[in-house]
């Protein structure tokens, strides 16, 4: 019976330990994720608000309201 207590006393249990680790390399690839799109979201809304600029001045577009936003 003693072998037994020192047997399960000498197990290591990783699990929660890996959880943890596992939590926080998700957490940083989401913050990551959240700061590209931060970064490239003006660049890209830029783009667009070009590219609608340009076709409003063409006349090609029917309404200007879809421009403006």
């Amino acid at each position: 019976m003693l072998a037994y207590i020192r047997k399960v006393a000498d197990r290591k249990s990783d699990e929660g330990a890996s959880a943890v680790e596992y939590g926080l390399l998700v957490a940083a690839i989401a913050a990551v994720i959240v700061l590209i799109v931060f970064a490239l979201g003006s660049v890209i809304s830029g783009a667009f608000k070009s590219t609608c600029d340009n076709i409003k001045n063409q006349g090609v577009a029917s309404s200007s309201k879809d421009c403006n936003s």
